[in-house]
């Protein structure tokens, strides 16, 4: 991508001076027009970088990429076969990745103000309340996250949370070509393992939370923790921008981790602890009610977000917003304008019944998002959920056994199986559920179907909790991805129960 006002070349030596360099071999004074970590988009002039992937290592595709007219190699390894062109070698192609992306597009995280979050539940609600915060305070603000990338009218979508770093070099300079001045990222733990954020200088780093989740991908919590801190102790440190850290109180893993923290400023909260902090709170299906109390002063909260973790968020943002030296005014405006997060606590139709699409996919968002829908719903409360296939198979019983214990009916569907068969999936969750009571559960492997029984069976002020998807608007079935979005399946159920009626 040609970067504005500038040639849109860049030589290697200049690429490499701050990696870590074992050994390098030809010279180094080479123009470099592009950057490539895959060997099929390599063209004449690109700098490929061998960078170890899930299935295939990129030093395989060396050769490859020199016949696509690959300018120079940065690689962990030295070939077996002689290259004629300059090579790079270093410890870790990805890291390496990482620093060369933000050189080759002048650093685009030095002209903004940079916001990242990162936690397990609660990233893609508080990315959109800051959002909405910075947009109050008439600042033009773009996100990456997991629903889109988004800047103004311009949307696209989110191939993953966080992009590889090249991609998110490219896309934070093309954002600050259409005035963004502001850019909010949902930074994951496979981001940060996989070193994508590198070489961005953050403002503000966000942790909203730790419960278990991608343990298939980190092997078990203390790696997966391990993952979040890295945002923590070491890419926040080497920001330019004597950043800071906003910190969850309430979770006791991250009250350990303040502890830790390098010498970055801090700004915490929690329901009834930290500089943001919630004393007066009031929560209902209709939404939240609550006054702040934060280092800018009160701060009232009217919103038709629901749930008490949807506070956590909000007491989130309001933090990144001070911390931001946003008006309290923005602040609160910015909260009061967002009433609605696409698939996140979502409602569905008129509240008679209720009905909620949700993304909780994960043991410990389901149980708190089914608890909070307990506490709240006037009748009974009717769950839908599955587990998604090729994915940590750890957590499908705790969720059966959840589902169960805390609705009075769940129903246990497939969720995207990809290349697993959906019934199996199924008989794993519905070990957890048997546990509880073999008499409060159903299968119904057709999650439209599912959908469908549950809102015929609710009456007038129960609640059907539609969980796992949220705002997905297609089901990876094997290799296909086929359209399904659960919202537009409850509101075909509502439409069908009310001609029925």
């Amino acid at each position: 991508m040609p970067l504005p006002g500038k040639d849109n070349t860049v030589q290697l030596a200049r690429l490499i001076r701050s990696l870590d360099v074992i050994e390098s071999r030809g010279i180094m004074d080479v123009d470099i027009t592009d950057i490539s970590y895959h060997s099929h988009r390599v063209k004449e002039g690109t700098l490929f970088v061998a960078i170890p992937g899930t299935k295939r290592d990129g030093y395989h595709f060396i050769e490859e990429s020199i016949t696509r007219g690959a300018r120079a190699i940065i690689t962990e390894q030295i070939p077996l076969h002689p290259v004629d062109i300059p090579l790079v070698v270093v410890k870790d192609t990805r890291k390496a990745l990482a620093q060369i992306s933000a050189e080759f597009f002048s650093h685009p995280s030095r002209e903004i103000r940079l916001v990242g979050i990162t936690g397990t539940n609660g990233k893609t609600t508080t990315s959109y309340l800051i959002e909405s915060i910075i947009k109050a305070a008439g600042k033009a603000v773009g996100v990456i996250g997991t629903i889109n990338y988004r800047l103004g009218k311009k949307v696209q979508p989110a191939p993953t949370t966080t992009p590889q770093s090249y991609d998110l070099q490219q896309l934070l300079r093309e954002m600050i070509t259409k005035g963004a001045e502001y850019v909010v990222m949902e930074v994951s733990s496979h981001a940060l393992d996989q070193e994508r954020v590198r070489g961005c200088h953050f403002d503000v780093g966000v942790i909203t939370n730790i419960t278990p989740e991608h343990l298939d991908y980190h092997e078990d919590m203390d790696r997966y923790f391990a993952a979040k801190k890295r945002f923590f102790h070491e890419i926040l440190p080497e920001s330019e921008k004597d950043p800071w850290a906003i910190i969850n109180l309430d979770d006791p893993l991250l009250e350990d981790l303040q502890k830790e923290l390098p010498p970055v400023r801090v700004m915490t909260y929690g329901l009834d602890q930290g500089e943001v902090k919630a004393p007066q709170r009031e929560i209902s299906l209709g939404g939240i009610r609550a006054t702040l109390s934060s280092p800018s002063g009160p701060l009232e909260i009217r919103t038709p977000l629901i749930g008490e973790y949807n506070l956590y968020n909000i007491m989130a943002a309001t933090a990144v917003g001070i911390s931001l030296g946003i008006p309290t005014e923005a602040i609160h405006q910015g909260i009061k304008d967002l009433s609605l997060i696409p698939g996140r606590m979502e409602r569905i139709g008129d509240g008679n019944p209720w009905v909620l699409v949700d993304y909780a996919h994960t043991p410990d968002a389901l149980e708190k998002a089914i608890k909070e829908v307990r506490r709240l719903a006037l009748g009974r409360v009717f769950v839908v959920f599955g587990c998604g296939g090729d994915r940590d198979r750890t957590k499908r019983a705790p969720m059966g056994r959840i589902g169960v214990t805390w609705s009075e009916l769940a129903i246990i569907t497939s969720d995207n199986p990809r290349t697993e068969d959906p019934l199996k999936i199924i008989e794993e969750i519905e070990k957890g559920a048997r546990g509880v009571s073999p008499h409060r559960y159903l299968v119904i492997p057709d999650r439209r179907k599912a959908i469908q029984k549950a809102i015929a069976l609710a009456e007038e002020q129960d609640c059907v909790l539609i969980t796992g998807k949220g705002h997905e608007d297609y089901q990876i079935i094997g290799e296909q991805r086929l359209p399904f979005d659960d919202r537009d399946e409850a509101r075909k159920a509502l439409e069908e129960r009310d001609e029925g009626s």
